[in-house]
C-alpha cells in the first residue's frame, strides 16, 4: 500500500497533472464564490475537456475543482450570507453572525482550518475503508437509510432555537414542499398546479439562495447606514484567532469529520444534510448553546469539518461499487466511463494508483485552496466596506444566475423570490428559517425509502435492530430537546410570577 500510494503521488505531481489540479483549483474557486452554481454543473461542463486525457490528470481538474468549491463557498456564506454552495448553508448560521461583528477573519480562519482537516479526515478514511467497506455497505438498504433521514430530521429540535413549536411547522411545510412534482410511486404529477416546470419538484438551491441570501442582501439594503451588516471594521488579522480556536477545539472537528464522511458514504443522503446533523450535533454537545445563530465559532468549526469530509466519504460507494454517494459523484461516474475505468474491483487492484492518486488530489488541492483563500482573504473581506446600494445589485445578479443555473429554467428564479419573501417574513415575525430547509431535503428522501421499505418488505423492515437502534437515537434527541426547552421555561415563569407578586 505505501508503494501504490508513492507512486500515485508521483502521478500527481508530474507537470500535466499539476498543471490540471492548479486550474481545477482556481476554476472551484470562483465556482464556489458564485453562489448557486454548484460543483455538480461545473463538473458536467469540465468532462468533456477531459476527453483523450490519461485517468490521473483528468481526474485533478475534476476532483481539484470539485473539492474546492465547498471551500469557496463558505468565503460568500461568511461574507455575505449568501451560500455559495447548497451544502454550505450551515456556514451561514454562524459564520455571517461573526462577520456582522467585525469578525470575518475569525470566521473565515476556522473554515479554512476546519476544511483542511475534515479533507484529510475524509480521504484518510477513504483510504482505510476501500478494502474492507463492502459488508457494510450492502447491508444498509433502504429501511436504514429511512430511519437516517428520520434522525436527520430530529435535529430540527436543536436548530429551532428557543422555540421548537414554530421550528416544527417550518419543518413540516418543508416536507410538504418536498411532495411537489411526480409522484415517485404512481408517476403522476402533484401539488404542480398544471405547472410544467414544477413536475421535477421544488430544487434546494433556488430555495437556500432566496431564504437566506436574498432575504439577507433586503436587510442590507434596510440598514440606516446602508453598508453591510457588520458592525464595525472587519478583524482582518482574527484569522490566527480561528486558527488557534479550530485547534482547541479539535474534538469537534473529529466529530464532525467522522459525521460528514459516515453520511457522505451513504448514497443518496447529501452534504447539506451532512452539515445540518454534524451542527446540530455541534450545539447539543456546546457548554453555550444559545450562543449558535448569533456567532458561535463552533457551529463555523462544524459545518467547515464536514463540508469536505464528506466528499471523501461520497468517493467510497463511487469507487468501490458504482454506487453514487451524490449527485456530484454521479456526475463523476460519466467521467469513469469516459477514461474507461470500471468502479468496482478493478479499481481497488489493477487501477489501485488511479483510485490512490484521487487521495493526493483531494489533500493538494485542499491545501492549494486553503493557502489560496489565506491570499484573497484581506481583499475579499473588505468587500464587506463597500456600501449597499452599489455591492446589493451585483449579489442580486448573482442570485438571480445560482437559482437560474441549478436547472436553466426561470421558474427557478420565481422560486427564489418567493421564498426571499418567505425569508423576510421569517425574520420579521422571528420564525426559524433553517428547519424548514432541512425538510425540503430530508422530505424527498424519507418518501422515496419509505416506499421502497414498504415495497421489498412490508411492514417487516420496522423490526430491524438497525432501524429500531436509528430511530431510538432521533426519539433520545428530540426528547433531551423538549427536557431542555422545559428546564429553561420553568426559571421563566418562576421569575415572572416572582415580579407579579412584588407588582400586587
Amino acid at each position: 500500500m505505501l508503494d501504490q500510494l508513492g507512486s500515485a503521488l508521483q502521478q500527481v505531481v508530474a507537470p500535466e497533472s499539476l498543471v490540471m489540479l492548479l486550474l481545477g483549483v482556481a476554476i472551484g474557486f470562483v465556482v464556489g464564490i458564485l453562489p448557486g452554481l454548484g460543483g455538480a454543473v461545473t463538473l458536467a461542463l469540465l468532462i468533456p475537456i477531459t476527453f483523450g486525457m490519461d485517468p490521473v490528470p483528468a481526474f485533478s481538474l475534476l476532483l481539484g475543482m470539485y473539492v474546492v468549491c465547498a471551500i469557496a463557498g463558505d468565503f460568500t456564506s461568511v461574507l455575505f450570507g449568501i451560500p455559495g454552495e447548497a451544502s454550505a448553508a450551515a456556514m451561514v448560521l454562524d459564520g455571517f453572525p461573526l462577520n456582522k461583528k467585525g469578525q470575518a477573519g475569525r470566521a473565515l480562519g476556522a473554515a479554512l482550518a476546519s476544511s483542511v482537516i475534515g479533507a484529510v479526515f475524509g480521504v484518510a478514511v477513504l483510504t482505510a475503508l476501500i478494502p474492507v467497506i463492502s459488508p457494510l455497505v450492502l447491508s444498509i438498504g433502504p429501511p436504514e437509510l429511512f430511519a437516517i433521514g428520520l434522525l436527520g430530521l430530529a435535529f430540527v429540535a436543536s436548530l429551532s432555537g428557543k422555540n421548537m413549536f414554530k421550528g416544527s411547522i417550518m419543518a413540516a411545510l418543508g416536507v410538504v414542499l418536498s411532495l411537489v412534482g411526480l409522484d415517485p410511486n404512481t408517476g403522476m404529477p402533484r401539488y404542480t398546479f398544471g405547472s410544467l416546470e414544477l413536475w421535477e419538484g421544488i430544487g434546494i438551491v433556488p430555495v437556500v439562495v432566496g431564504l437566506l441570501g436574498g432575504a439577507e442582501l433586503l436587510q442590507i439594503m434596510l440598514d440606516k447606514d446602508n453598508r453591510t451588516r457588520h458592525l464595525g471594521r472587519p478583524e482582518v488579522g482574527g484569522i490566527r484567532t480561528g486558527l488557534f480556536e479550530t485547534a482547541r477545539h479539535w474534538f469537534l472537528v473529529l466529530r464532525a469529520s467522522a459525521i460528514g464522511v459516515a453520511v457522505g458514504t451513504v448514497p443518496g443522503l447529501g452534504g447539506s444534510m451532512a452539515q445540518f446533523i454534524a451542527y446540530g450535533h455541534a450545539k447539543q454537545t456546546s457548554k453555550n448553546p444559545e450562543h449558535f445563530g448569533k456567532g458561535a465559532i463552533e457551529g463555523v468549526i462544524a459545518a467547515g469539518a464536514t463540508s469536505t469530509a464528506k466528499d471523501g466519504g461520497a468517493l467510497v460507494p463511487t469507487i468501490a461499487f458504482g454506487v453514487p454517494g451524490s449527485v456530484s459523484m454521479a456526475v463523476m461516474l460519466g467521467a469513469f466511463v469516459i477514461l474507461g475505468l470500471d468502479p468496482g474491483p478493478a479499481m481497488l487492484t489493477s487501477d489501485l494508483d488511479v483510485t490512490l492518486s484521487m487521495v493526493w488530489i483531494v489533500v493538494l488541492a485542499t491545501f492549494a485552496a486553503a493557502a489560496l483563500g489565506y491570499v484573497l482573504l484581506r481583499p475579499l473581506t473588505h468587500l464587506t466596506r463597500v456600501k449597499g446600494r452599489v455591492l446589493v445589485p451585483g449579489l442580486i445578479l448573482l442570485l438571480t444566475l445560482g437559482a437560474y443555473s441549478e436547472s436553466n429554467s426561470f421558474a427557478d428564479v420565481l422560486v427564489m423570490l418567493v421564498f426571499l419573501a418567505v425569508g423576510v417574513l421569517a425574520v420579521r415575525w422571528k420564525w426559524p428559517a433553517v428547519p424548514l430547509l432541512l425538510g425540503l431535503v430530508l422530505g424527498g428522501i424519507l418518501e422515496r425509502y419509505f416506499i421502497l421499505s414498504h415495497s421489498l418488505y412490508d411492514w417487516e423492515w420496522l423490526g430491524r435492530p438497525s432501524v429500531i437502534a436509528i430511530i431510538a437515537v432521533a426519539v433520545v434527541l428530540v426528547a433531551s430537546q423538549i427536557l431542555r426547552a422545559l428546564r429553561n421555561r420553568r426559571p421563566a415563569v418562576d421569575t415572572l410570577r416572582t415580579k407579579e407578586g412584588a407588582a400586587a
